[in-house]
């Protein structure tokens, strides 16, 4: 079951790098979020998952980064920008939940 879900998130990592960022993206904090980094941190979480379990630490950064994404979707209102954050966001999910069932 888990492999399963490793190659979805493999998949889905796949997409999201050949999306190009969102255009006036760069430098800006929507939410108290930079959206640079945000968009760092899950292609750099997401990674690690792939490679094995993350150390605790990392996940609580994992479920927060999940949470960010919560409050910051809904202030994007152009549409490619919604559309590339919303596929940030399941790959973020993903991996946390991933991470969930390792936990197990």
């Amino acid at each position: 079951m888990i492999q399963k879900k490793l190659d979805a998130l493999s998949q889905m990592m796949d997409e999201y790098r050949a999306m190009p960022f969102p255009n006036g993206f760069r430098g800006l904090d929507i939410e108290d979020q930079d959206m640079v980094m945000l968009d760092a941190d899950t292609a750099g979480y997401a990674s690690r998952v792939l490679k094995g379990p993350l150390p605790e630490p990392s996940r609580g950064g994992l479920i927060r980064l999940v949470g960010a994404f919560e409050k910051v979707l809904p202030a994007i209102s152009e549409e490619y920008a919604s559309k590339y954050y919303t596929h940030a966001r399941h790959v973020a999910s993903l991996a946390a939940e991933i991470e969930a069932v390792r936990g197990k």
